[in-house]
């Protein structure tokens, strides 16, 4: 039996794709691997009649791909995309004793991620692995991603999960998949995301921005680079880097104002009417939204990896890279400093009266920040901290490579794959939809004129449907 194999690559300097395409014909069957040039990337197979359909079938493959620009090449002759991972510091804390404490939970690898809503809440860790678990520590659930999460954003029900790798994850189905490819040249630091348009700050102080579409829209080169904090709200786009806050509108139009930060940095936060930056030179800044003009400062000891408030920055909670986490009161004035118990936070998220951090030892923890909470710790009074365990038979999720077909769309809603303007959209047949709007559908497997069944669909603030469950091609 013979098999044979065909492998392209589209590769653009100067920050356009890096993905390969292969094709390998074994007798009837057609398998396709694709992603990004370095990575294993995701596959389908098809099986055909006879050998000859199957050559057939491949070579229009290959002819499609050889169309938009993919040539011949040999594996492993390009690097892969270069990914920044961000190199921490911890420190063992030198405070007096451990901050109100709930519960943690350990995920076995350093954690930036972090997200928490009303329902659940999430970790992502270096290793690729996110967990959900419930506000009381029970773990639910786990999704394994191919790379290292950066960090969870959310946009109203939908969770994303931004990879090493520049892939951007939905999670709110599941089984992931890609929603957004972040083109090579702009190495992820922070992501935030609002009505399906995506915000980036990478590595060099950039700041781009995507629609739900995953096509580019606009995109700014701040003064200083590694810009860690990106904040967007109805009015703006609050970027962070190494020379202060910069404000630009949220179409684009223009920078609004730019403040010098007392260093580098770090991580952002915002309020309805402030943002709030944590600096390399121990300090959180709190900056009017309206002229980004210094409200209040919040002094720490040491660098300052992350901060957040309670509504209306009634209390100033940020951690710091000797494992410690401080409470400050709205005027900057210190209530406390107190271990974490599990290594420096990266990240932190405040949610009803509850703190939550991701650290550098890997651990979710949840902290009690109600008033009563925070005046007994004032007073050196503490809860003793729960230790929260996996099930062992934990269901995990991994992003699918292949798409099941059905023969009936009897128990879902039908989309479909068509040309416009030299570019695939996705638009919903079954009744009941808008037939104009877009549906934000996995790229990687659209091929024009095919049909797709969905189990849900939800309309998005700006005008296009999200997917919600399984996908599976109708033939």
């Amino acid at each position: 039996m013979s098999v044979t194999t065909t492998y392209l690559e589209l590769s653009q300097e100067g920050g356009g794709a890096h993905k390969f395409y292969e094709v390998t014909v074994e007798d009837t069957v057609v398998s396709v691997r694709y992603g990004r040039i370095g990575a294993a990337g995701q596959r389908q197979a098809s099986t055909f009649p006879t050998r000859e359909k199957a050559q057939a079938a491949a070579a229009r493959k290959i002819g499609e791909k050889v169309r938009k620009g993919y040539a011949p090449a040999v594996q492993g002759q390009r690097a892969a995309r270069p990914v920044t991972r961000r190199q921490v510091t911890s420190a063992p804390s030198t405070a007096r004793a451990v901050a109100p404490v709930l519960w943690r939970f350990r995920t076995g690898a350093a954690a930036f991620g972090i997200h928490i809503d009303e329902d659940r809440c999430w970790v992502g860790n270096q290793s690729g692995d996110v967990y959900t678990l419930g506000h009381d520590g029970e773990v639910l659930a786990r999704y394994q991603l191919p790379d290292g999460v950066k960090c969870l954003v959310a946009d109203d029900f939908w969770i994303y999960a931004g990879c090493d790798d520049g892939t951007v994850y939905d999670l709110s189905s599941k089984l992931p998949f890609a929603a957004y490819d972040v083109a090579p040249d702009v190495d992820i630091f922070w992501l935030d995301i609002r009505e399906g348009i995506l915000h980036v700050a990478d590595r060099n102080g950039g700041l781009t921005v995507i629609d739900h579409e995953d096509e580019y829209q606009w995109s700014r080169r701040s003064s200083g680079e590694h810009a860690w904090m990106v904040r967007r709200d109805e009015r703006a786009v609050y970027h962070g880097h190494q020379r202060g806050v910069t404000a630009y509108s949220a179409d684009g139009s223009g920078e609004l104002w730019h403040t010098p930060t007392n260093g580098a940095v770090l991580f952002g936060w915002q309020e309805d009417h402030s943002v709030y930056a944590g600096t390399n030179r121990k300090v959180v800044q709190r900056l009017s939204k309206d002229s980004g003009a210094l409200e209040a400062a919040y002094q720490c000891d040491t660098v300052v990896y992350s901060c957040a408030t309670a509504p209306g920055g009634r209390y100033v909670f940020a951690g710091d890279s000797a494992s410690s986490v401080y409470c400050f009161a709205a005027d900057g004035t210190r209530l406390w400093k107190l271990g974490t118990g599990g290594g420096s936070a990266l990240s932190m998220q405040y949610l009803d009266e509850k703190l939550y951090m991701v650290t550098t030892d890997g651990s979710l923890v949840c902290v009690d920040a109600s008033d009563a909470a925070v005046a007994a710790a004032q007073s050196g009074t503490v809860p003793v901290a729960r230790d929260v365990k996996s099930a062992a038979a934990l269901p995990t999720y991994t992003p699918s490579t292949t798409v099941r077909t059905v023969a009936s769309a009897a128990s879902g809603i039908v989309v479909e794959c068509v040309q416009e303007g030299g570019r695939l959209r996705v638009h919903v047949v079954s009744e009941g939809y808008e037939p104009s709007w877009n549906v934000q559908f996995p790229r990687h497997i659209r091929r024009a004129g095919a049909r797709y069944v969905v189990e849900d669909l939800s309309a998005a603030a700006g005008g296009f449907y999200r997917v919600r469950g399984e996908i599976r091609q109708l033939v």
